[in-house]
């Protein structure tokens, strides 16, 4: 009878704790993953940076990347990654830069 008190007490505070956690986070279908989405909108000094060590700017929605020009770290969803590992994980050159 105390193990299962036991048991019961402990699947109510984790269930307690979890919706605490939700309530302050949204819910976790609010949430976008992590491994897709750029955590933060690069700044204007990441956006040199990543130029000066000629780094291009990929769009992880259409899958293109740009060396420059008007979308180069303006995308919602996007990463900076060398010419070299952008090729390789398959995206392609923007056609106009």
């Amino acid at each position: 009878m105390k193990l299962k008190l036991t048991l019961v007490i402990l699947a109510a505070s984790l269930f307690v704790s979890s919706a605490l956690a939700i309530s302050q986070t949204g819910s976790p279908a609010q949430q976008a993953p992590a491994s897709k989405t750029a955590s933060v909108a690069p700044s204007a000094s990441d956006i040199a940076a990543a130029k000066a060590s000629h780094k291009v700017w990929v769009n992880l929605e259409t899958g293109i990347y740009h060396k420059g020009g008007r979308w180069y770290g303006k995308t919602k969803n996007g990463k900076f990654m060398t010419p070299d590992d952008a090729k390789k994980a398959g995206y392609k050159p923007a056609k106009r830069d």
